[in-house]
C-alpha cells in the first residue's frame, strides 16, 4: 500500500512591511483584496494591503454570501451585472473553487403596491440584459413547493420577480482565493496591522501610520466597509455614511427541499438552504447605528418568525449561530468609490451598505483601473462622492428593501 503524502503549503506568505509602496490598500476583506489582485494583474509592483484583524475578519465573514444583479438604476444595474458575470468565472480566475452555486431567487410580493414596482425592477432588468421575469403564486409554489402562499392570512404572496441567475458562494473562499491570487502576483499581505494615522503634505497623501511603524504610500485606498468613517476621520473629510449591525442566523441542516433564495421585502427577511441543508436566514439592519458586532434575541425571533410565515416546515428547526456584520450605509445605498477633491491620492471604496460582497470583483477592478489610468471608468462614474454635494442621488434603497428598515 503506497501512502501519498500531500505538501503542505501556505495560502500566502508572510512579509516585512516596507519603507514604501506604490499602493497601500486598508481593508482585507473582499474588496480590499480584489482592488489589490487586479492592481497587480494590471502590473503595479509594490502593493500592500493592511488589516487590524486577520483577513476577512469584517463584513466578508459575516455576511450572507447573496450574489445577484436584479438592482432597480441602470446605474446599479449594470455594475452589478459585470459582478456577477465576473463571479461566474471567478473560480477559474482564481484557480480555486470558491462554491459559486447559481440557484436563482425570488424576490415575493405581499402586496399589489409591490407587485408593481417589482414590475418595474423586471422591466428596467430586461431592459439592459438582465433575466428577470414575474410570476404569479403558482409559479412561486412550483419553485417552492414548501412554501406557504399565505391565502386567506396576513401577507398573501400575490406575485414575485424570479432572478434565476443570482447564486450564493463561500464567503471564506472568495477572501482566500483573491488573497492567495494577490500573494502570487507579488502583493504583500500584512493581516494584524492596524492603521492608525494617514499622513499628508500640501494636499497629498504620502503614507499611513501603523501600529508597526509608519509606512510611505504614493496611493491609499481606503476598503475597510463599516470601518470607513473612522478611516477617514484621520483626513477630517465628513462622510454620508452611518453604520448599521446586520445580523443573520443557520439552522441546523435538513434534507435539501429549497433550490432558491426567497425574499420579502414586507417582512424583512430573505431564506436559502446551502448544500449542507442548513437555512441561512437574514433580514434588515438594526434600527440604530453602531460599531457593535453583538447579535440580539430580538433580532433572532424577529427573523425566526418571518422565516416561519414563509415556511412553516422550519418551525421546529435547531439554531446553529447567530452572527452580526456592521454595514456602511449611505442615504441612497449606493456606493462611493473614487477619489476625494482635494485629497490627492487618496481613493475611496465604500458605501456598500448590504451589498458589498456581491459586488467585490467588479468594485476592485474599476478600482485598480482608476488608479492605474488616472481615469474613472464609466461603470463607476456615477458613484463618486461629490453626487452628495451635487444631488446627483442614485436611489437603490427599493432593491435592497429587505435589508432596509431604519
Amino acid at each position: 500500500m503506497v501512502l501519498q503524502v500531500l505538501r503542505k503549503e501556505k495560502f500566502w506568505r508572510q512579509a516585512v512591511l516596507a519603507p514604501h509602496y506604490d499602493v497601500v490598500v486598508i481593508g482585507g476583506g473582499v474588496h480590499g483584496l480584489s482592488t489589490a489582485y487586479h492592481l497587480a494583474k494590471l502590473g503595479v509592483k509594490r502593493v500592500a494591503v493592511l488589516d487590524k484583524s486577520y483577513l476577512g475578519a469584517g463584513a466578508s465573514g459575516r455576511n450572507t454570501a447573496i450574489i445577484r444583479s436584479n438592482y432597480l438604476t441602470p446605474d446599479g444595474i449594470a455594475f452589478m451585472n459585470a459582478s456577477l458575470k465576473l463571479y461566474e468565472q471567478l473560480a477559474a480566475e482564481l484557480n480555486l473553487n470558491v462554491l459559486f452555486s447559481q440557484i436563482g431567487r425570488l424576490d415575493i410580493a405581499h402586496t399589489e403596491s409591490t407587485l408593481f414596482w417589482l414590475r418595474q425592477r423586471v422591466e428596467y432588468n430586461r431592459l439592459m440584459g438582465v433575466d428577470s421575469r414575474l410570476i404569479e403564486p403558482d409559479g412561486v409554489k412550483r419553485l417552492v413547493p414548501q412554501i406557504d402562499l399565505r391565502e386567506g392570512k396576513p401577507f398573501p404572496i400575490v406575485g414575485a420577480l424570479h432572478h434565476p441567475p443570482a447564486g450564493v458562494a463561500r464567503h471564506d473562499g472568495v477572501v482566500w482565493g483573491y488573497a492567495r491570487a494577490a500573494d502570487r502576483l507579488g502583493v504583500e499581505l500584512h493581516p494584524f496591522t492596524e492603521v492608525t494615522g494617514i499622513t499628508r503634505e500640501n494636499g497629498r497623501i504620502t503614507g499611513v501610520e501603523t501600529a508597526k511603524g509608519r509606512v510611505g504610500a504614493d496611493v491609499v485606498v481606503s476598503a475597510t466597509a463599516g470601518w470607513t468613517s473612522t478611516i477617514t476621520h484621520m483626513l477630517d473629510i465628513d462622510m454620508p455614511i452611518l453604520t448599521y449591525p446586520l445580523q443573520a442566523f443557520v439552522t441546523e441542516p435538513l434534507k435539501p427541499f429549497m433550490h432558491t433564495t426567497i425574499s420579502s421585502g414586507e417582512l424583512h427577511t430573505y431564506v436559502y438552504q446551502t448544500e449542507r441543508g442548513e437555512f441561512v436566514i437574514g433580514g434588515g439592519v438594526d434600527h440604530y447605528p453602531t460599531y457593535s458586532h453583538k447579535s440580539t434575541l430580538q433580532m433572532l425571533e424577529e427573523l425566526a418568525a418571518n422565516a416561519i410565515r414563509l415556511l412553516p416546515k422550519l418551525r421546529d428547526v435547531k439554531v446553529l449561530r447567530q452572527w452580526t456584520g456592521i454595514c456602511d450605509i449611505t442615504p441612497d445605498f449606493a456606493p462611493i468609490i473614487g477619489p476625494v477633491d482635494g485629497v490627492d491620492g487618496f481613493i475611496l471604496n465604500c458605501g456598500w451598505g448590504t451589498w458589498g460582497f456581491k459586488a467585490a470583483p467588479i468594485s476592485g477592478k474599476m478600482t485598480a483601473e482608476l488608479i492605474t489610468t488616472g481615469e474613472t471608468p464609466d461603470l463607476i462614474r456615477s458613484f463618486d462622492l461629490n453626487r452628495f454635494h451635487e444631488g446627483r442621488l442614485i436611489n437603490e434603497r427599493a432593491a435592497a428593501i429587505a435589508a432596509a428598515m431604519h
